[in-house]
């Protein structure tokens, strides 16, 4: 069964399956976007809660989006945890590229309710020596031509990520308590020697977390999402067995 709920204007959250909860933070905007077939897999191992920071699925798209910041989707995240999560369990969470911030941010705010999180190729490239030149790299590459126009920059998850969500999430500077054992940088293995699997590793190494290699690119949760998904789900549970 999925069920569908919103705490109001912003903040909204899928849930479906059964089993320990995992928390999902999609990239981009944060519009769940093709993520049905990870989370239909996901969803036979785990209860699976999709967040959906903006409410981009949940009728908002095209409606005016603030600037956004790491910590208004880490605070979204933890109040749809507390609503799910049963009050002596931790959850799980995995976030992919801005999600992947958040959920650091996340970890960061309110460890006591994660179990581990896994951040996929979070693309906070200040934190490379080269970390501003990295960054304008990136912004450059991705708001390049094709980027809508101004007055309709929040009538498409793409645009809503360009006009609010981009800069200020590339510009944000992790801050974890290290050695952190509850974490896994996850990279794509098709991602080797690229920006942000090399942002990837320089966080594994500060943070004293484990550096996991997964299925595909950036987009792997898209191109392979059922060879991510179990990759996903056994790096999770392997992470509960070693410290159970």
């Amino acid at each position: 069964m999925t069920e569908s709920l919103s705490y109001d204007s912003y903040d909204s959250y899928d849930v479906t399956g059964s089993g320990p909860v995992l928390l999902l933070v999609p990239g981009g905007a944060g519009h769940p976007m093709g993520l049905g077939p990870l989370t239909e897999r996901l969803a036979q191992r785990f209860t699976v809660v999709t967040y959906d920071p903006l409410g981009l699925a949940h009728g908002r798209l095209g409606l005016p989006v603030p600037d956004q910041r790491p910590a208004d989707w880490s605070e979204g995240a933890h109040r749809a945890l507390e609503a799910v999560l049963p009050p002596d369990e931790q959850a799980y969470v995995f976030g992919t590229s801005s999600g992947g911030i958040a959920v650091l941010d996340l970890l960061a705010r309110h460890p006591r309710r994660l179990a581990h999180v896994v951040a996929h190729e979070p693309p906070c490239v200040t934190v490379l020596p080269d970390g501003r030149e990295r960054r304008e790299e990136l912004i450059g590459q991705l708001d390049g031509p094709g980027r809508p126009p101004a007055e309709g920059a929040d009538a498409t998850p793409m645009g809503v990520f360009l006009a609010h969500v981009l800069r200020p999430f590339s510009a944000h500077l992790p801050s974890l308590t290290a050695p952190e054992h509850r974490l896994t940088l996850a990279v794509g293995a098709d991602s080797r020697g690229q920006l942000l699997y090399n942002t990837g590793e320089l966080l594994a190494d500060r943070f004293g977390s484990r550096l996991m290699e997964f299925p595909g690119g950036h987009i792997g949760t898209l191109d392979h999402p059922v060879e991510f998904a179990d990759v996903l789900a056994e790096t999770l549970l392997s992470s509960a067995r070693t410290s159970s």
